[in-house]
């Protein structure tokens, strides 16, 4: 998995085996974190739960998955070969632990509070990690008919929001899951992202395979809006596209909550949009930003700057500012020549980086995956078949 995200000022890559931070602010030690030499899983670690009996130890110690906190102090991955990894990164960087996953997991998220981290797995379970004791094994939290392919939480930590295969958005009640809130129902393929707005705390937004990007009041379920993607393209599409639906596969926000950008599979742009309550038509199109290659993730900073991760051995990593109603690369950035001189090492040794979301039809994750979150379920979905 190829992904990106930022800790504080500290951004983050993960390149295959490797979690990769660089401090874009100050002359700080990177810090680098290989899973391939990692602890491995004591022979006598409770697994009870587990589907892959002997094959257990023959995971690739990808890094499947990862999130930040809400505050940014705390980091968690998970990798192929079934590790939780959980990491303290304010004021430096030190690896709280490493526990053990039933499954392989695709997507996962800290609470607000940030005492739970959860972990949801292939099988459509949810379990529940302590961070305040963080050696303590997890514990099941909710289970689900089908892979889930996204999981998030609403900002006071009453519900927890999950999205799956079969195009369903569950809202359960935190801690106590087995009382369903409500379905946003709508989408015609599977959910593949989710986002809880900063600025609209009530409010969530959802991307699927349909093509489309939904904003819904998910305490009650209420559809607000809907926008085909599809119709915001610049180029007319050929007769062979008409009938594709570009896959949404991140949705992420500025720091202030303004812009919502988002990322669709195999095309080279992001599309941005506001969100306003207020007026009648309250997601609205902002702007797009074309590439020169197809994004592979992105992340914003604390300063609202994009950076993008695309499809590129030559640069693959950029910045782009918003300036007098356009998108604009900061090619020339302090903090970008920083974060490239460490990071391009660690890209140039995978043989072929390729899409987070590899070319096929059919469905990770804050993004997302992850983080993100995320979250990146083609990638993931290459591992757990």
């Amino acid at each position: 998995m190829t992904a990106v995200g930022f800790c504080g000022k500290w951004f983050i890559s993960t390149c295959d085996k490797k979690l990769v931070a660089v401090h874009t602010k100050q002359n700080s030690e990177p810090f680098i974190f290989d899973c391939s030499t990692a602890e491995k899983r004591p022979k006598n670690t409770k697994n009870d739960n587990s589907d892959d009996g002997a094959l257990e130890e023959m995971g690739s110690d990808t890094v499947l998955a990862f999130t930040v906190s809400p505050s940014g102090n705390l980091v968690a991955l998970t990798d192929d070969t079934k590790r939780l990894v959980l990491f303290h990164c304010e004021p430096s960087w030190q690896c709280i632990s490493i526990r053990w996953v039933a499954r392989r997991c695709t997507t996962l998220v800290f609470s607000k509070a940030e005492d739970e981290l959860l972990v949801a797995d292939k099988s459509g379970d949810v379990y529940s990690f302590s961070v305040v004791e963080p050696q303590r094994d997890g514990e099941l939290k909710m289970g689900h008919l089908s892979m889930l392919l996204a999981i998030t939480m609403s900002p006071d930590d009453k519900y927890i929001i999950t999205a799956d295969r079969d195009e369903k958005i569950r809202v359960s009640h935190f801690r106590c899951p087995y009382n369903i809130q409500s379905f946003c129902l709508g989408h015609q393929q599977f959910v593949s992202a989710l986002l809880v707005p900063s600025a609209q705390p009530h409010c969530l937004l959802s991307g699927s395979g349909d093509g489309t990007l939904k904003l819904w009041e998910y305490e009650s379920g209420l559809r607000l809006q809907s926008w085909d993607l599809k119709e915001l393209e610049e180029t007319p599409s050929s007769k062979d596209d008409k009938e594709k639906r570009p896959t949404v596969c991140r949705i992420i926000s500025s720091p202030d909550g303004c812009l919502i950008a988002v990322q669709c599979e195999r095309v080279s742009a992001v599309q941005f949009f506001t969100l306003d309550l207020v007026g009648k038509e309250k997601l609205m199109p902002h702007s797009r930003l074309s590439l020169p290659h197809c994004p592979l993730d992105m992340t914003f900073d604390s300063e609202k700057q994009l950076w993008v991760l695309m499809e590129s051995n030559d640069a693959p990593l950029q910045i782009f500012s918003h300036r007098q109603g356009s998108w604009e690369c900061d090619s020339e950035s302090p903090e970008l020549r920083t974060v490239t001189e460490v990071f391009m090492p660690h890209w140039e040794t995978i043989e072929d980086p390729g899409p987070l979301w590899p070319h096929h039809g059919m469905q990770f994750v804050d993004r997302a995956p992850w983080v993100v979150v995320l979250d990146p379920v083609w990638r993931i979905l290459c591992h757990v078949g």
